[in-house]
């Protein structure tokens, strides 16, 4: 039987598939970061969505909107979510929430009243800024 000179990978090889893959990296890390900021500012979303179902709930029981405490709503924000703003009024109310991995940004959302971030969205639309 006669056995083969050439039994692995050259050097040369393994040296252009190692600069293949930090090619593919350097292009795929910054998509990836983007798409964590995007999460994130869904999940603030989502929290004021749930907010809103909350909050209207607990009005139709007392008739009367929560002011600050969300145990009264049974009401729990996302993991790194911060604990909502809530500034309630006669017949309406606004609230804020932040996340703790983007400082720069915040989401309002407005029931009754115009939106505390962006004044021209819609009613109960939650926006971030």
């Amino acid at each position: 039987m006669k056995r083969s000179s050439r039994d692995g990978f050259t050097l040369i090889e393994l040296l252009i598939v190692v600069v293949i893959i930090g090619i593919l990296a350097a292009i795929a890390i910054p998509k990836f970061a983007g798409t964590k900021q995007k999460a994130y500012i869904a999940a603030m979303k989502s929290d004021l969505r749930n907010l809103i179902s909350a909050e209207e709930a607990y009005f139709a029981d007392s008739v009367a909107y929560a002011t600050f405490d969300t145990t009264k709503l049974k009401f729990r924000p996302s993991s790194g979510v911060s604990s909502p703003t809530i500034v309630p009024g006669p017949g309406y109310w606004s609230a804020t929430v932040t996340h703790s991995q983007i400082l720069s940004f915040s989401c309002g959302v407005g029931v009754g009243t115009p939106n505390p971030l962006i004044s021209t969205a819609g009613e109960g639309e939650p926006v971030c800024k």
